[in-house]
Protein backbone atom coordinates (compact mmCIF):
# COMPACT_ATOMS: atom_id res chain seq x y z
CA UNK A 1 0.00 0.00 0.00
CA UNK A 2 1.33 3.11 -0.95
CA UNK A 3 2.20 5.45 1.59
CA UNK A 4 0.33 8.72 2.25
CA UNK A 5 1.48 11.92 0.58
CA UNK A 6 1.18 15.48 1.71
CA UNK A 7 2.27 18.72 0.22
CA UNK A 8 1.94 21.44 2.19
CA UNK A 9 2.52 24.90 0.58
CA UNK A 10 3.42 28.03 2.22
CA UNK A 11 3.77 31.86 1.91
CA UNK A 12 6.75 33.10 0.93
CA UNK A 13 6.21 35.79 3.64
CA UNK A 14 8.27 36.80 7.11
CA UNK A 15 8.19 33.20 9.28
CA UNK A 16 4.80 33.53 10.70
CA UNK A 17 2.87 31.03 8.17
CA UNK A 18 5.98 28.87 8.09
CA UNK A 19 5.58 28.12 11.79
CA UNK A 20 1.78 27.98 12.41
CA UNK A 21 1.51 25.59 9.43
CA UNK A 22 4.67 23.46 10.69
CA UNK A 23 2.62 23.09 14.24
CA UNK A 24 -0.38 21.86 11.98
CA UNK A 25 2.03 19.52 10.07
CA UNK A 26 3.31 18.52 13.33
CA UNK A 27 0.21 17.56 14.82
CA UNK A 28 -0.51 15.20 11.62
CA UNK A 29 2.56 13.37 11.36
CA UNK A 30 2.04 12.78 15.27
CA UNK A 31 -1.68 11.17 14.79
CA UNK A 32 -0.42 9.44 11.09
CA UNK A 33 3.39 8.62 11.67
CA UNK A 34 3.25 7.40 8.01
CA UNK A 35 2.54 10.37 5.92
CA UNK A 36 5.21 11.91 4.19
CA UNK A 37 5.50 15.20 4.41
CA UNK A 38 6.59 17.70 1.56
CA UNK A 39 7.00 21.45 3.34
CA UNK A 40 7.27 23.63 -0.15
CA UNK A 41 8.54 26.64 1.47
CA UNK A 42 11.46 29.43 1.54
CA UNK A 43 11.69 29.15 5.24
CA UNK A 44 14.52 27.60 6.72
CA UNK A 45 14.49 23.95 7.50
CA UNK A 46 15.83 24.52 11.09
CA UNK A 47 12.88 26.89 11.80
CA UNK A 48 10.89 23.99 10.59
CA UNK A 49 12.51 21.36 12.67
CA UNK A 50 11.80 23.39 15.80
CA UNK A 51 8.14 22.39 15.33
CA UNK A 52 8.24 19.02 13.22
CA UNK A 53 9.88 16.10 15.24
CA UNK A 54 10.04 13.53 12.63
CA UNK A 55 11.31 13.60 9.02
CA UNK A 56 9.72 15.30 5.93
CA UNK A 57 10.77 16.88 2.46
CA UNK A 58 11.82 20.27 2.41
CA UNK A 59 11.46 22.03 -0.98
CA UNK A 60 12.46 25.32 -1.18
CA UNK A 61 10.03 27.17 -3.49
CA UNK A 62 8.28 30.39 -3.28
CA UNK A 63 5.31 30.96 -5.54
CA UNK A 64 4.19 34.03 -3.80
CA UNK A 65 5.58 36.78 -2.06
CA UNK A 66 3.54 38.54 0.09
CA UNK A 67 4.76 41.95 0.87
CA UNK A 68 8.32 43.10 0.31
CA UNK A 69 9.52 44.94 3.78
CA UNK A 70 12.31 46.25 5.41
CA UNK A 71 11.44 45.31 8.91
CA UNK A 72 8.42 43.94 10.56
CA UNK A 73 6.52 46.89 10.16
CA UNK A 74 8.10 48.98 7.00
CA UNK A 75 6.50 47.93 3.44
CA UNK A 76 8.31 48.87 -0.16
CA UNK A 77 4.58 48.41 -2.19
CA UNK A 78 6.24 49.02 -5.32
CA UNK A 79 8.57 46.48 -4.94
CA UNK A 80 6.06 43.91 -4.28
CA UNK A 81 3.53 45.43 -7.36
CA UNK A 82 6.73 44.56 -9.67
CA UNK A 83 7.34 41.38 -8.11
CA UNK A 84 3.72 40.23 -8.01
CA UNK A 85 3.17 40.78 -11.78
CA UNK A 86 6.50 38.92 -12.70
CA UNK A 87 4.64 35.93 -10.76
CA UNK A 88 1.85 36.88 -12.79
CA UNK A 89 3.54 36.90 -15.78
CA UNK A 90 5.02 33.30 -15.17
CA UNK A 91 2.24 31.62 -13.77
CA UNK A 92 1.77 29.20 -15.90
CA UNK A 93 5.02 27.60 -15.95
CA UNK A 94 5.71 28.17 -12.34
CA UNK A 95 2.49 25.61 -12.10
CA UNK A 96 3.56 23.22 -14.94
CA UNK A 97 6.87 22.55 -12.77
CA UNK A 98 5.05 22.15 -9.20
CA UNK A 99 2.47 19.70 -11.54
CA UNK A 100 5.21 17.75 -12.76
CA UNK A 101 6.56 17.29 -8.89
CA UNK A 102 3.67 16.14 -7.52
CA UNK A 103 2.51 13.71 -9.98
CA UNK A 104 6.49 12.11 -9.79
CA UNK A 105 5.73 11.92 -5.92
CA UNK A 106 1.92 10.99 -6.52
CA UNK A 107 0.84 13.14 -3.87
CA UNK A 108 -2.59 12.71 -2.43
CA UNK A 109 -3.54 16.10 -0.73
CA UNK A 110 -2.47 19.77 -0.91
CA UNK A 111 -2.08 21.96 2.20
CA UNK A 112 -1.54 25.66 1.46
CA UNK A 113 -0.99 28.42 3.98
CA UNK A 114 -1.75 30.64 1.89
CA UNK A 115 -0.34 30.75 -1.52
CA UNK A 116 -3.13 31.64 -4.41
CA UNK A 117 -1.16 29.82 -6.73
CA UNK A 118 -1.66 26.46 -5.13
CA UNK A 119 -5.29 26.54 -5.85
CA UNK A 120 -4.83 26.51 -9.35
CA UNK A 121 -1.53 23.80 -9.49
CA UNK A 122 -4.20 21.26 -6.98
CA UNK A 123 -6.72 21.59 -9.72
CA UNK A 124 -4.00 21.16 -12.80
CA UNK A 125 -2.50 18.40 -11.07
CA UNK A 126 -6.31 17.00 -10.20
CA UNK A 127 -5.24 17.17 -6.77
CA UNK A 128 -7.46 18.93 -3.88
CA UNK A 129 -6.44 21.47 -2.39
CA UNK A 130 -7.19 22.62 1.11
CA UNK A 131 -5.92 25.93 2.74
CA UNK A 132 -5.72 27.19 5.79
CA UNK A 133 -5.80 31.12 6.67
CA UNK A 134 -7.45 33.86 8.41
CA UNK A 135 -6.68 36.09 5.32
CA UNK A 136 -6.25 36.00 2.05
CA UNK A 137 -3.24 38.32 -0.30
CA UNK A 138 -6.17 39.67 -2.61
CA UNK A 139 -7.71 41.27 0.88
CA UNK A 140 -4.36 42.97 1.37
CA UNK A 141 -3.67 44.18 -1.88
CA UNK A 142 -7.21 45.55 -2.44
CA UNK A 143 -6.62 47.74 0.33
CA UNK A 144 -4.00 49.39 -1.09
CA UNK A 145 -5.96 50.22 -4.23
CA UNK A 146 -4.39 51.49 -8.02
CA UNK A 147 -2.74 49.15 -9.65
CA UNK A 148 -2.88 46.43 -7.23
CA UNK A 149 -7.00 46.30 -7.85
CA UNK A 150 -6.42 43.79 -11.22
CA UNK A 151 -3.94 42.00 -9.00
CA UNK A 152 -6.37 41.36 -6.46
CA UNK A 153 -9.00 40.27 -8.80
CA UNK A 154 -6.70 37.60 -10.13
CA UNK A 155 -5.51 36.50 -6.63
CA UNK A 156 -9.68 36.12 -5.69
CA UNK A 157 -10.19 34.05 -9.00
CA UNK A 158 -7.08 31.92 -7.72
CA UNK A 159 -8.59 30.98 -4.52
CA UNK A 160 -12.17 30.64 -5.75
CA UNK A 161 -10.53 26.95 -7.52
CA UNK A 162 -9.28 26.09 -3.65
CA UNK A 163 -11.26 23.15 -2.58
CA UNK A 164 -12.02 23.48 0.76
CA UNK A 165 -10.42 26.53 3.14
CA UNK A 166 -9.82 25.66 7.29
CA UNK A 167 -10.63 29.37 8.18
CA UNK A 168 -8.76 30.33 11.24
CA UNK A 169 -10.19 32.87 13.81
CA UNK A 170 -9.37 36.52 13.75
CA UNK A 171 -10.15 36.46 10.13
CA UNK A 172 -11.28 38.83 7.34
CA UNK A 173 -14.58 37.36 5.66
CA UNK A 174 -12.80 35.79 2.99
CA UNK A 175 -15.26 36.08 0.31
CA UNK A 176 -13.21 33.90 -2.39
CA UNK A 177 -13.71 31.10 -0.86
CA UNK A 178 -16.81 28.58 -1.65
CA UNK A 179 -16.46 25.80 1.08
CA UNK A 180 -15.16 27.56 4.62
CA UNK A 181 -14.67 25.25 7.79
CA UNK A 182 -14.38 27.77 10.72
CA UNK A 183 -12.03 26.38 13.11
CA UNK A 184 -9.96 27.16 16.48
CA UNK A 185 -6.90 28.69 16.95
CA UNK A 186 -3.42 27.18 15.72
CA UNK A 187 0.48 27.05 16.45
CA UNK A 188 3.27 26.22 18.42
CA UNK A 189 2.48 24.74 21.87
CA UNK A 190 5.92 25.02 24.65
CA UNK A 191 8.16 22.06 24.23
CA UNK A 192 9.91 22.92 28.37
CA UNK A 193 8.21 23.30 31.49
CA UNK A 194 8.15 27.19 32.66
CA UNK A 195 10.83 25.96 36.02
CA UNK A 196 13.60 24.25 33.14
CA UNK A 197 13.18 27.87 31.38
CA UNK A 198 13.28 29.95 33.80
CA UNK A 199 16.42 27.77 35.62
CA UNK A 200 18.46 27.66 31.77
CA UNK A 201 17.86 31.06 31.43
CA UNK A 202 18.32 32.56 35.03
CA UNK A 203 15.26 34.03 35.04
CA UNK A 204 14.35 35.06 38.96
CA UNK A 205 12.26 37.62 38.41
CA UNK A 206 7.56 37.09 39.09
CA UNK A 207 5.78 36.48 35.78
CA UNK A 208 4.26 40.19 36.11
CA UNK A 209 7.59 41.66 35.38
CA UNK A 210 8.77 39.23 32.79
CA UNK A 211 8.29 40.40 29.18
CA UNK A 212 8.74 38.78 25.49
CA UNK A 213 9.38 40.85 22.88
CA UNK A 214 8.65 39.42 19.91
CA UNK A 215 8.38 40.74 16.33
CA UNK A 216 8.44 38.14 14.08
CA UNK A 217 11.24 36.92 11.81
CA UNK A 218 12.16 40.41 10.30
CA UNK A 219 12.31 41.92 13.46
CA UNK A 220 12.09 46.09 14.05
CA UNK A 221 15.12 48.59 13.20
CA UNK A 222 14.31 51.15 15.68
CA UNK A 223 12.87 49.42 18.74
CA UNK A 224 13.72 51.66 21.72
CA UNK A 225 15.71 48.97 23.69
CA UNK A 226 16.98 52.01 25.93
CA UNK A 227 13.84 52.31 27.56
CA UNK A 228 14.32 48.83 29.48
CA UNK A 229 17.09 50.69 31.55
CA UNK A 230 13.58 52.90 32.86
CA UNK A 231 12.99 49.43 34.48
CA UNK A 232 16.03 47.40 36.29
CA UNK A 233 13.57 45.08 38.07
CA UNK A 234 12.09 43.82 35.10
CA UNK A 235 13.50 41.17 32.75
CA UNK A 236 12.87 41.34 29.20
CA UNK A 237 13.49 38.43 26.50
CA UNK A 238 13.74 39.21 22.57
CA UNK A 239 15.06 37.15 19.55
CA UNK A 240 16.83 40.20 18.17
CA UNK A 241 20.09 39.35 17.47
CA UNK A 242 20.94 42.93 16.73
CA UNK A 243 19.53 44.08 20.30
CA UNK A 244 21.75 45.71 22.37
CA UNK A 245 23.32 44.36 25.41
CA UNK A 246 21.11 45.66 28.69
CA UNK A 247 21.54 43.72 31.67
CA UNK A 248 17.91 43.29 31.92
CA UNK A 249 17.94 41.66 28.32
CA UNK A 250 18.28 38.34 27.42
CA UNK A 251 19.18 37.43 23.62
CA UNK A 252 17.77 34.15 22.74
CA UNK A 253 19.73 32.78 20.24
CA UNK A 254 19.48 29.54 20.66
CA UNK A 255 17.31 28.25 17.30
CA UNK A 256 15.63 25.01 19.32
CA UNK A 257 14.21 27.69 21.66
CA UNK A 258 11.41 29.04 19.78
CA UNK A 259 9.29 32.85 21.45
CA UNK A 260 6.54 30.27 22.42
CA UNK A 261 8.59 28.30 25.01
CA UNK A 262 8.57 31.53 26.82
CA UNK A 263 5.53 32.65 26.87
CA UNK A 264 4.51 30.61 29.77
CA UNK A 265 6.64 32.50 31.89
CA UNK A 266 5.94 36.42 30.92
CA UNK A 267 3.14 38.47 32.24
CA UNK A 268 2.69 40.06 28.22
CA UNK A 269 4.04 39.45 24.77
CA UNK A 270 5.25 42.84 23.06
CA UNK A 271 4.27 42.30 19.77
CA UNK A 272 3.37 43.72 16.39
CA UNK A 273 -0.71 42.50 14.64
CA UNK A 274 0.94 38.87 13.86
CA UNK A 275 -1.57 35.79 14.08
CA UNK A 276 1.07 33.56 15.14
CA UNK A 277 2.07 35.13 18.13
CA UNK A 278 -1.18 36.27 19.01
CA UNK A 279 -3.01 32.57 18.47
CA UNK A 280 -0.09 31.14 20.76
CA UNK A 281 -0.22 33.91 23.39
CA UNK A 282 -4.19 33.34 23.84
CA UNK A 283 -4.35 29.84 23.75
CA UNK A 284 -1.71 29.68 26.82
CA UNK A 285 -3.35 33.04 28.11
CA UNK A 286 -0.66 35.13 27.66
CA UNK A 287 -1.52 39.15 27.89
CA UNK A 288 -0.33 40.95 24.47
CA UNK A 289 0.15 44.46 24.34
CA UNK A 290 0.39 45.30 20.47
CA UNK A 291 1.29 48.54 18.37
CA UNK A 292 -1.53 49.21 15.65
CA UNK A 293 -0.20 48.98 12.25
CA UNK A 294 -1.56 51.08 9.64
CA UNK A 295 -1.39 49.99 5.64
CA UNK A 296 -2.03 46.17 6.32
CA UNK A 297 -5.73 45.38 6.15
CA UNK A 298 -4.91 42.20 8.27
CA UNK A 299 -4.28 44.32 11.66
CA UNK A 300 -7.48 45.67 12.39
CA UNK A 301 -8.69 41.68 12.53
CA UNK A 302 -6.17 40.57 14.54
CA UNK A 303 -6.36 43.78 16.87
CA UNK A 304 -9.92 43.08 17.28
CA UNK A 305 -9.50 39.17 17.77
CA UNK A 306 -7.07 39.73 20.84
CA UNK A 307 -9.34 42.70 21.98
CA UNK A 308 -12.60 40.39 22.23
CA UNK A 309 -10.36 37.01 23.68
CA UNK A 310 -7.18 38.20 25.87
CA UNK A 311 -5.69 40.88 27.70
CA UNK A 312 -4.41 43.47 26.06
CA UNK A 313 -2.65 46.66 26.03
CA UNK A 314 -3.99 48.11 22.41
CA UNK A 315 -0.57 51.26 21.45
CA UNK A 316 -0.04 53.63 18.68
CA UNK A 317 3.32 54.21 16.97
CA UNK A 318 4.59 57.14 19.19
CA UNK A 319 3.54 55.07 22.47
CA UNK A 320 5.89 52.31 21.17
CA UNK A 321 8.91 54.02 19.61
CA UNK A 322 8.60 57.51 21.21
CA UNK A 323 7.49 56.89 24.73
CA UNK A 324 9.59 55.79 27.92
CA UNK A 325 6.98 52.66 27.95
CA UNK A 326 5.18 54.06 30.96
CA UNK A 327 2.69 52.01 29.59
CA UNK A 328 4.09 48.92 31.35
CA UNK A 329 2.73 50.03 34.86
CA UNK A 330 -1.21 50.10 33.31
CA UNK A 331 -3.52 47.83 33.97
CA UNK A 332 -4.31 45.54 31.64
CA UNK A 333 -7.67 45.53 29.78
CA UNK A 334 -10.08 42.78 30.04
CA UNK A 335 -11.40 40.66 26.74
CA UNK A 336 -14.36 41.99 25.63
CA UNK A 337 -16.37 39.02 24.83
CA UNK A 338 -17.50 36.64 27.73
CA UNK A 339 -17.43 33.46 25.43
CA UNK A 340 -13.86 31.46 25.06
CA UNK A 341 -12.38 30.98 21.91
CA UNK A 342 -11.86 27.58 20.63
CA UNK A 343 -8.09 26.51 20.42
CA UNK A 344 -7.85 23.12 18.94
CA UNK A 345 -7.36 24.05 15.25
CA UNK A 346 -4.34 22.02 14.94
CA UNK A 347 -5.82 19.13 16.23
CA UNK A 348 -8.86 19.48 13.97
CA UNK A 349 -7.58 20.65 10.85
CA UNK A 350 -4.98 17.31 11.72
CA UNK A 351 -7.86 14.56 12.25
CA UNK A 352 -9.64 15.71 8.88
CA UNK A 353 -6.46 15.69 6.93
CA UNK A 354 -5.72 12.29 8.29
CA UNK A 355 -9.53 11.16 7.88
CA UNK A 356 -8.95 11.86 4.13
CA UNK A 357 -5.64 10.21 3.24
CA UNK A 358 -6.99 7.13 5.30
Amino acid sequence: MQRPILYIAITNHGFGHATRTAAVAATIQQLCPEVLLIMVTTAPRWLLECYIKGDFIHRPRAYDLGVVQADSLKMDKQATLEKLLEIKKNHRSIIASEVDFIHQNRVNLILADIPFLAAEIGKAANVPCWMISNFGWDFIYRDWGGDFIDIADWIGECYSQCDRLFRLPFHEPMQAFENITDVGLTGGSPVFNADEIKSQWKITTSREKTVLLSFGGLGLQKLPYENLTYFPDWQFITFDKSAPDLPNLIKVQDVRTRPVDFMPICGRVISKPGFGTFSEATKLGVPIVSVTRDNFAEAAFLIKGISDYNYHQILTPSELFESSWEFLKQPLEAPRSQKAIAIDGNEVIAQTVVDFLA
